[in-house]
């Protein structure tokens, strides 16, 4: 399969030949399960105190015989802890139990439950390659709601590497095309929920996906600051980045150095 370079002025120059495995086929049933167990590798295992609810100092025996027990007294057998006595006479009150105040939590989450999934290794790299070749088919990224030039595909030239500013990153996709799915992507909601709370108030949009192969490109650092717009190095290539939120077609910008090491 044979694309066209772009220039940063966004004008097409020669042919280059690309690797077959950008025309494998779609398989969103691959990539879902591909992505799911990606986001299981991510996750935080997360679990409360075992002895929570059951920390109390102050003890009361479960003898039948023993006078600090609460047989004969002629109440139900919830378990409890005493408060107060003096000689004989007993206060408690129901403790430990679920059902008690202050009590522990019934099946509460534990930290030792197993988040982690497993997918094989051809099955993973069948999502990836489905994945990429999607975000080169533009009416599957027309169907994620993303807007690309009519030239579409392309490969970015290696002078994209050396723009050091995120002002140059901008206009020069601009110039090749992509003026409205940056405008697109700077539209952001408030999030729904307690995420609110918890550091994230905004649902953000993706933009494209820039994928170059030299570790000392300067993208990392400019490209990174554009709403929406991801810079990947070619060896770091998740399915998290070419399908966020499962969803495969976002579109997909490589610069040539990235080709050698997609192959």
């Amino acid at each position: 399969m044979k694309v066209k370079i772009m220039e940063i002025d966004g004008t097409l120059t020669n042919d280059i030949e690309i690797s077959e495995n950008f025309l494998a086929p779609f398989r969103p049933d691959v990539i879902k399960k591909a992505f799911l167990v990606f986001m299981s590798w991510t996750r935080q295992p997360y679990g409360s105190d075992p002895k929570a609810g059951m920390k109390s100092s102050a003890q009361l025996s479960r003898r039948r015989k023993s006078y600090r027990g609460s047989y004969g007294h002629g109440i139900s057998r919830v378990p409890r802890k005493i408060m107060m006595r003096s000689g004989m006479r007993m206060f408690w009150v129901g403790a430990f139990a679920a059902g008690t105040v202050g009590g522990r939590e019934p099946h509460h989450p534990k930290a030792e439950k197993i988040w982690y999934k497993n997918i094989n290794k051809k099955e993973y790299a069948l999502a990836i390659r489905s994945a990429i070749a999607a975000g080169l088919n533009k009416d599957i990224i027309k169907i994620r709601g993303h807007e690309v030039p009519d030239t579409f595909p392309f490969v970015l030239s290696s002078k994209f590497d050396n723009l050091s500013t995120a002002k140059e990153v901008e206009n020069a996709l601009v110039k090749i095309g992509f003026a409205n799915d940056l405008e697109r992507a700077q539209v952001k909601k408030i999030r729904a929920g307690m995420g609110k709370n918890r550091g994230r108030p905004y649902k953000k949009r993706k933009s494209v996906l820039i994928i170059t192969g030299n570790e000392d490109s300067k993208l990392f650092y400019s490209g990174n600051n554009i709403p929406g717009v991801e810079i990947v190095h070619a060896s770091d290539l998740e399915i998290a980045d070419l399908a966020p939120g499962n969803m495969a077609g976002r579109p997909i910008l490589f610069v040539e150095s990235a080709l050698k090491n997609l192959e």
